[in-house]
């Protein structure tokens, strides 16, 4: 009998959420990038093992939302939470339980879902940290299961899927067998395009940053992509396009590489930047950028 169960991977940003589904998934799926919030939607993961079908959903990182935009990715989380079967609490060595945790451990109370604890990026911190963030949290709720890994390594990520194959019920798996995400081709390389420019860019720029493909054309032996980058001030494109639009070329080669690895095949890709002010405050900018709710 085919067994599955949906899994969110929630906590508060840049504590590696992304890295870790990347690493569960041997397939890079979400973006990553050393900057907060870099995940804005929910993310799908498939990993489908025997008659067994995880489906993980990366999520934005829970904090107190200073835009629009920022309470949308507070919702978009808080909701793929209430949607699963399994939460994974993502944590860092060291951190304390705060508003966003218990915010985050209420809502697994309140559901009654299981809850697996990930203490995560264990290579930079010591035993004594671990176990200490370990006795904080277990006295505060009482997880089915706590797993330290380092995601970036790879190490302790197996023992996830263990404890969460205890959860899972049967079921027909949601996914066909073979597929690790179910984005959109359009969706997928608006996010790559995006991470390029939080990985080149210094500061509040990239955050005030948004792209939409505007033409995907997949033919014979090539992609041809043109996709505009959006952002909220007229020096904010300027620092995007660079000098004698150097900027840009470095993001448009990046992500190149990135979408021909993933696509197999050649792509040909054309970038754009146009100033929308304020876009992070309109509700309409939002939904047309693609942050909408399921």
């Amino acid at each position: 009998m085919k067994r599955t169960a949906f899994i969110a991977i929630v906590g508060r940003p840049n504590v590696g959420k992304s890295t870790l589904l990347n690493s569960i998934l041997g397939e890079k799926v979400s973006m990553v990038s050393n900057k907060p919030q870099t995940t804005r939607n929910r993310i799908t993961g498939i990993l489908s093992s025997g008659d067994d079908q995880f489906v993980f959903l990366d999520t934005p990182g829970v904090h107190r939302p200073h835009n629009k935009l920022g309470e949308f990715m507070d919702k978009t989380a808080l909701s793929a939470l209430s949607d699963s079967d399994i939460a994974v609490l993502t944590v860092e060595a060291g951190d304390k339980v705060g508003p966003t945790e218990r915010n985050i451990i209420d809502q697994i109370r309140s559901g009654g879902m299981h809850s697996i604890l990930v203490i995560n990026k264990t290579d930079v911190s010591t035993p004594e940290k671990i176990a200490e963030t370990i006795k904080v949290f277990s006295e505060y709720y009482s997880f089915d299961a706590v797993v330290p890994v380092c995601a970036k390594k790879n190490d302790g990520t197996d023992i996830i899927l263990k404890e969460a194959s205890a959860f899972l019920t049967e079921h027909e798996w949601f996914f066909p067998e073979g597929i690790f995400t179910d984005q959109p081709e359009r969706q997928y390389a608006a996010e790559v395009i995006r991470e390029k420019l939080l990985r080149t860019l210094d500061k509040e720029v990239p955050h005030g940053t948004a792209v939409m493909i505007e033409d995907f054309k997949d033919e014979e032996s090539i992609i041809r992509i043109r996709a505009e980058i959006f952002c909220e001030k007229d020096s904010h494109k300027g620092i995007i396009v660079g000098k004698n639009g150097e900027t840009l070329k470095t993001v448009g080669t990046r992500a190149r590489e990135d979408l021909e690895l993933f696509f197999g095949t050649k792509v040909y890709l054309n970038l754009w930047v146009k100033v929308k002010r304020n876009w992070r405050d309109s509700e309409a900018n939002i939904s047309n950028f693609g942050y909408t709710m399921d």
